[in-house]
This record gives C-alpha cells, sequence and structure tokens, in this order.
C-alpha cells in the first residue's frame, strides 16, 4: 500500500461487532508525519513530563502530601496529567497532530500555575485525609486529561474542513480517538465523584452538600453522560458529536476555574 492512499478509519466493523480499532492507517500514519521535527516535538513532550514529574515529586517530599493544597499544585497535576495521557495517544494512535491543541492547553495551565501562589503552608483540617484526597484529587486531574485529548480531537475535527494542513488525521479517525479518549475519562470521572462524597463525609460530616465544585463536577458528569449514550444508543457521530465534546470540556474547565467565582468549601482548591 502506497502512502498516499487513502483508507478511511472505519467504526462498527471491530471484532465480535464491536468499535474498529481506531488505530490510524498506513497512508494516516504517514499524513502524521515522522519527521525530524515531529520526533523532536515528542522528545520536548516527554522531556516536559518528566521535569513536571521532579517538581510535583520534590514538592511533595517537602509538603508531606501531594498536589492537592492550592491551585498552583492542582494546576501542576492538571499539566502532567494532560501531557501523559497525549503521549499515550500518540503512542497508541501515533496522532502527533493532537498536540495542537493538547501542548497549547497544557501551555496555558502551565503559564497560569506558574503565576499562583507557590508558598509551602500547613495544610488545612479538612485536607488532612492524605489517602482519600489523594485519590479524589488523582482520579480528578487523570479523568480532566483524557477529557482533554477527547475535545483535542474533536476541535481538529471541526477545524479540519477549514484547514489543508497534511499533517492531519481522517476526520473518522479523529471522531473515533475523541470517542476513545472519553471512554477512559467518564469512569475515573465517576470514580472522581464517588471518592469525593466519601472524603466530604469525613471531613464534613455529610456525601454531598451542593457545593459550587460539587455541583460543576455534577454538572460536567451529565454532560459526558449525554454525550456517551447519544454516541452509543443514538449513533451520534461527526460534527454533532464533536460538539458534544466541546461543551463537555467547557463544563470540565469550568469545574476546575468556578469556584474561583463561586467560593464554597473548595474555594482553596
Amino acid at each position: 500500500m502506497e502512502a498516499s492512499e487513502k483508507v478511511p478509519a472505519t467504526v462498527g466493523s471491530g471484532p465480535a461487532g464491536g468499535l474498529a480499532d481506531p488505530t490510524p492507517s498506513l497512508a494516516e500514519r504517514a499524513a502524521t508525519g515522522r519527521t525530524p521535527a515531529h520526533k523532536l516535538g515528542t522528545w520536548c513532550a516527554v522531556l516536559a513530563l518528566v521535569a513536571i514529574t521532579a517538581y510535583i515529586i520534590l514538592r511533595a517530599t517537602v509538603t508531606g502530601h501531594g498536589p492537592f493544597s492550592n491551585q498552583h499544585e492542582f494546576a501542576m497535576a492538571f499539566v502532567w496529567s494532560i501531557i501523559a495521557i497525549y503521549l499515550y495517544f500518540e503512542w497508541r494512535y501515533h496522532m502527533r497532530a493532537l498536540s495542537l491543541v493538547v501542548i497549547g492547553v497544557a501551555m496555558g495551565l502551565l503559564l497560569y500555575g506558574m503565576n499562583l501562589d507557590t508558598a509551602v503552608r500547613p495544610l488545612m483540617p479538612a485536607l488532612q485525609n492524605n489517602l482519600m484526597l489523594s485519590l479524589h484529587v488523582g482520579t480528578a486531574m487523570l479523568s480532566y486529561g483524557a477529557f482533554c485529548v477527547s475535545f483535542a480531537a474533536a476541535a481538529l475535527y471541526l477545524a479540519r474542513p477549514y484547514l489543508r494542513w497534511k499533517v492531519l488525521p481522517s476526520a473518522d479517525a479523529l471522531d473515533e480517538v475523541s470517542y476513545r479518549a472519553a471512554v477512559i475519562a467518564y469512569p475515573i470521572l465517576t470514580a472522581m465523584i464517588i471518592l469525593g462524597a466519601i472524603w466530604a463525609e469525613s471531613a464534613w460530616g455529610r456525601y454531598w452538600g451542593w457545593d459550587p465544585k460539587e455541583t460543576a463536577a455534577l454538572v460536567t458528569w451529565l454532560v459526558w453522560s449525554g454525550y456517551l449514550h447519544a454516541r452509543v444508543s443514538r449513533g451520534w457521530r461527526g460534527k454533532k458529536a464533536a460538539w458534544l465534546v466541546v461543551i463537555g470540556f467547557a463544563t470540565v474547565l469550568f469545574a476546575y476555574f468556578g469556584n474561583h467565582f463561586f467560593g464554597g468549601l473548595h474555594s482553596y482548591a
């Protein structure tokens, strides 16, 4: 098969009638590129991941806890999650083009985090359940990172008709990878909400109190539930599904930043 041959990714023809393997064909891999510039970009992302990992570990060594005491630490964990999950998808699906969106979001969060208060302070009493809080925050950041990758693929899908870049994979491949990332993120988000409720009961004496952050997390879960339902049960694909993903990621960002505007028990976060 020549690299110039167009072989679109198929949907619904995988093993046992399931989803087809969205791994791009040889032609799509060639379209995403294996040039020295692309390899350099990958290695830069790897080095960034190593640097952020080292920073999080060193800070945890000093503070005695994970990255969950303030917005600076959350931002660093969010950036780590975005880059780590992007690199997984690059390795699994050979979609370097996702970096066009993913790295931009990660850089924005990194700059945001670097401009926040980095002082090390004692943990407030509600944050002193280290294990449960680490699990809660860890699942939050992992789900947010995977949702970012889903958003990146959806954004490229929507932009593809207006761009003539050879680095972009096929529309079908972008649509499928966006879905696959959401499938990874959704159960992790669900676990985050459950773990948060358990932690809230030990910290504040109730499982759910309609705190703004809790409500935003629930809205995020409902929107992504709607996306997956529309995709699986209603057959939504393509542009409609991509716009739902964009809305879904907007709710993720609202859940992450909304406490700045509405306060509540999560005002430290």
